[in-house]
Order: structure tokens, then sequence, then C-alpha cells
């Protein structure tokens, strides 16, 4: 296997009707590059993208592009951690396929396919890379196995976007979405309808009081409309933070309970980015975590928390925590080598 041998992980249908199109462009464009140690792993899940993914880093392949959305990234990622090397070792790339890919384009990738690949070929030839903290998501008890992931997560309303966005029938009407209003179609429909569903429940029960937990120490107790983790700065559409994605720390924004009437406006300024003007008004309070984040409800009841577009049920609590890095490959010559 050749040093520069890529692996590319692309899932079938991600992102807009357009971009499923994409997959069969993307060797033949590396090779018309110069680079012709390619090979090509189509899945057809998420599930399926990850057990490609650690099978080719177990075969050795250090050079792994994802071709997706926020969920094939996520798998991919999570196959690059079961196979046991370290992480240091690999690159991995965001070709943007898919719905919610933020990262991709902080990281400076084109959507166009043609242009992608040109900047993947520049940035593997000079190891133009980020780095990115890793972080994983487990629960405190009786729950699945951790999740690992980078980006954003999160619980609450911010919990609920993945039930709406994140299964095999949904996929087809993200296309339809992202054909029509971009990458963001289907985040922001699932956003919209999480929102609603707590709309509709709110005036039937009260909300959860949340227990915040940072780095072993309890940092604050109250409710929360949303809860929301990011490792860095994500771009203009979830722009909390601008640390950078390997800072070594990791942000939890947590959205107060300001009432039914409030709720509207919190998520419309949340949306824009405009509640980082007057985060007190909205209700906005941050926290920064360097190893932990544990989040932890009143009540026995499992609980859904985002990871980076899918989900984990969590029992008890969820905590979060930074457990490694790994560089990913990006545009241009001056972030990293």
């Amino acid at each position: 296997m050749s040093p520069t041998h890529v692996d590319v992980i692309a899932t079938t249908i991600s992102g807009s009707i357009q971009d499923w199109g994409k997959v069969a462009r993307i060797a033949p464009l590396f090779q018309e590059r110069g680079m012709h140690d390619v090979a090509l792993h189509v899945a057809d899940s998420h599930a399926q993208a990850r057990v490609l993914a650690r099978d080719a880093v177990t075969s050795g392949g250090r050079l792994i592009v994802s071709a997706g959305g926020s969920g094939t990234f996520a798998a991919v990622l999570e196959g690059c951690c079961d196979a046991r090397v370290p992480l240091s070792e690999l690159r991995l790339g965001f070709l943007r396929k898919g719905s919610a890919d933020l990262i991709g384009k902080v990281l400076g990738m084109p959507d166009d396919v043609e242009a992608a690949i040109a900047v993947f070929v520049e940035a593997i030839e000079h190891d133009v890379t980020v780095p990115c903290d890793v972080l994983e998501a487990l629960s405190e008890a009786n729950g699945p196995p951790p999740r690992h992931f980078v980006g954003y997560g999160g619980a609450e309303i911010f919990g609920r976007i993945p039930h709406y966005t994140e299964n095999r029938f949904i996929k087809y009407y993200k296309g339809i979405l992202g054909q029509f209003f971009g990458d963001l179609g289907p985040f922001t429909t699932g956003m919209i309808l999480a929102l609603s569903e707590q709309l509709v429940r709110r005036p039937f029960r009260r909300g959860r009081e949340w227990r915040i937990i940072v780095d072993g120490s309890e940092a604050m107790v109250g409710r929360f409309q949303a809860l929301i983790v990011v490792n860095g700065y994500l771009g203009p559409d979830l722009a909390f933070t601008s640390a950078p994605l390997g800072s070594g720390a990791f942000y939890l924004f947590a959205l107060r309970d300001l009432g039914t009437r409030a709720l509207l406006g919190q998520a419309r300024h949340a949306r824009d980015g405009s509640i980082m003007d007057d985060p007190e008004r909205w209700g906005l309070v941050s926290f920064t975590a360097s190893e932990t984040l544990t989040l932890r409800p009143d009540g026995p009841m499992p609980f859904p928390v985002n990871v980076d577009g899918s989900t984990i049920l969590c029992t008890a609590g969820a905590v979060i925590r930074r457990v490694d890095a790994i560089r990913l490959l990006a545009a241009g010559r001056t972030e990293g080598r």
C-alpha cells in the first residue's frame, strides 16, 4: 500500500438528490490529478460506513475520506476509533455530500466535488491539516457502548433533532429538502419539528431539572430547553464559540427554560447567532470543560443525546469527555503540519 493510498467511505444517500451523483466521480477525479491508489468503499448505511472505515484502517489505510454528511463523518470517525490504531497516525477528510456538513465548511472544503478533490490532493501532498479534539459520549448507567464524535452534540430539543432526521425513510425526504433548501434544510426541518414537539407537550408536563457538572465540579442546576455541546467553531450556522476545533477544551451552551412564550424567540436568536449579542436576555449560559462534562437530569427516564447527528440513549446521566485528537485534511497551506 503506497503512502498516498486513499480510502474513501461514501454513503449512497446523503444530502440533496444532486449530491447522490457525486459518488461515481470521486475516484476518477483523484486519478485525473495523479493519485491512482484510491479505494472507494460504498455504504448503504452509517453502520456499514463504520465497518468499512474500521476495515480500511485495520488493513493499513492512513488517509481516510468521508463522503457524506455529518452522520457519515461521525460513523467513519467511529470506525477509525474501532481500529485501535493511534489517531495521530491518521488523516481524515470530509468530502461534503450531505446535510449539516458544518465541519467540512470550516475546513474550507468546496461543495463542488471536482474542486473538493483538488483541495484533498493538495492537502495530502503537503500534509495540510487542522487538529481536532475527539469527544466521547456515554451513559452513566445501563447504556449502550460509548460513542465518539467531533463537532456538536446536545440534549433536550437538540437531543431530539436526530429523531426527525436520522432514519432510513427520512433519508429520502432529506434529499428533497437538501435539493431545494441547501445542506441545512434537513437540520432546520428537524429543529423545527423538535421545537414544535416541545411547544405541544410543554403545557402538559414540566421540564426536567438538570445538574451540570464540569470537570468534576457542579457548575449549575436548572431547567433548560436546549443543551448544546460543541468542541469549537463550526461556522456561522453554529457560531457559539470562536475557539478552534483542537483547542484542548469543549463547550456547553445551555438555553435556560424561560417559559413557552420565550421559547420561539430563544430558538430564532440561537439559530441566527444573535443570541450571543445579549445572552443574558435570552437565557443562554455557557461552560468550558477541559476533560469531562456530565449532564444529569432528575428522574430515572432515559433521554436521547445528540452525537453529531445521531443518538445515544442515556440513563441517569450523560458523560462527555475529551479522549483524543485527530488531524483533519483542510484547504490552504497555512493551518498546520
